[in-house]
């Protein structure tokens, strides 16, 4: 607890690796709010995120351009709550590298809940800053323009900076005004200012459908099929469904987890059917053939695709695998960043399904994974995304958005899987 602040707060590493291996006492980054900071080099941006962690995680440094890729922290920030920040290269850098960093920094945008747009208070707002304010204004996301460096400017300047209330920032932030603070890292001024008006943007955040919560009673009987094989990370299991058993115990719901062969033995144990079964999506069609067509079933990855709001064009976005042509190109595109390894259902299992569903058609492959994802989708007959546990809600939706302003299909895993098995129509019915 900061004596000065109120505000509890404690950091967590992450990066690329360390995100997904977080366990189930951590907020995972795609639940976390998403918090960014921009601005021309040199701005102070890296120093602004080292203040509000309390701690040095980004390189400070003199030279222009010391930040050459985002880097990401996460830590508490209450009443807020579980945040991740991201420090981003200089939106002024130069030659080909840097107009590629530049792109990066904008990149950011699709997973940004709230920006701060850091500028050097003795130089003023440029018009690199201009650019990535109207770009936000454009998309709606809460702003705060940081005037950092005020201990450059005259004692009396620095007087007349003044933080503010931050319940009213807050509240003025919300509705689309601008808000803006003065602030020093050398000289600590209104860090703790800038700290609480964070901790008090109340964002309306709500997903748009829990994963699983409003779908079973207190007391249902929920079975989750989970398949062990080379593939499954060692000792632990994997994110959607560590999230999804956490959701149906908080409902007061049984869930029994089983591998895909001991299914069968499972349900002839069980005194009644389930109320649901949840399946990995790769074993489908063996879990389809063993639950009655009585009992609900569905699929994790349908789940999520339903938590982040994207079902209904997940579900219209797959029927173009009926009307796939030779040299069509799919890209499949997996929010984690894991080793591969042999009978990966993304690079392995997907497109041999698809081109067996087609037909045994001449088909070409092109795979993203963890934040990447093209600017330009266009020269794709479809896409195929994963359920995105890893990516926030804004970011799986603006990869959709994407596509559909391209005129391209988007699908998702389950969803796809489930339509070449035939049981599509059976695995979305109670969502």
């Amino acid at each position: 607890m900061n004596a000065d602040s109120g505000i509890f707060a404690f950091s967590v590493p992450v990066d690329g690796r360390k995100e997904e291996n977080m366990n189930m006492n951590e907020t995972p980054g795609g639940d976390r709010i998403h918090i960014s900071l921009f601005g021309k080099r040199n701005a102070g941006k890296s120093s602004v995120m080292n203040a509000l962690l309390g701690q040095t995680l980004s390189i400070v440094s003199e030279i222009k351009g010391t930040t050459t890729d985002p880097v990401r922290k996460s830590m508490e920030l209450l009443p807020l709550g579980p945040v991740l920040f991201t420090d981003t290269p200089g939106l002024d850098d130069e030659g080909p590298l840097g107009a590629f960093r530049i792109e990066k920094s904008y990149e950011i945008l699709n997973r940004t809940n709230i920006a701060l747009v850091v500028v050097d208070a003795s130089l003023g707002r440029g018009p690199e800053d201009e650019r990535i304010i109207t770009r936000l204004q454009e998309r709606r996301i809460p702003y705060i323009v940081v005037y950092n460096k005020v201990d450059l400017l005259s004692r009396e300047g620095s007087l007349q900076t003044d933080a503010g209330d931050a319940l009213l920032m807050a509240d003025r932030l919300l509705t689309g005004e601008e808000v803006s603070i003065y602030i020093s890292t050398v000289q600590n001024v209104h860090i703790q200012e800038l700290k609480k008006l964070l901790a008090n943007i109340k964002l309306d955040r709500e997903p748009a459908f829990p994963i699983i919560a409003d779908l079973v009673q207190p007391k249902d009987l929920v079975v989750l099929v989970i398949p062990v094989d080379q593939a499954a990370p060692k000792g632990r299991l994997i994110l959607p469904q560590q999230q999804t058993i956490r959701e149906l115990l908080d409902e007061g719901v049984v869930p029994v987890l089983t591998r895909e062969t001991e299914l069968q033995y499972t349900l002839d144990q069980l005194k009644e059917s389930p109320d649901l079964v949840v399946t990995d999506s790769q074993v489908f069609e063996t879990v389809a053939a063993l639950v009655p067509e009585s009992v609900p079933l569905t699929s994790f990855s349908i789940l999520f695709a339903r938590h982040k709001g994207v079902l209904k064009p997940a579900v219209e976005g797959v029927k173009v695998l009926e009307a796939l042509k030779d040299k069509d190109t799919i890209l499949i595109a997996e929010g984690c960043t894991h080793h591969r390894q042999c009978g990966d259902i993304g690079t392995e299992k997907l497109p041999a399904w698809i081109r067996r569903y087609s037909g045994e058609k001449e088909l070409y492959f092109e795979f993203t994974s963890g934040n990447e994802f093209p600017k330009d989708v266009s020269p794709y007959r479809l896409i195929i995304q994963c359920g995105g546990c890893m990516l926030n809600e804004q970011e799986v939706r603006s990869r959709y958005q994407r596509a559909r302003n391209q005129g391209v299909p988007i699908t998702n895993y389950g969803i796809a899987i489930s339509e070449m098995k035939g049981i599509l129509r059976r695995s979305i019915a109670m969502l």
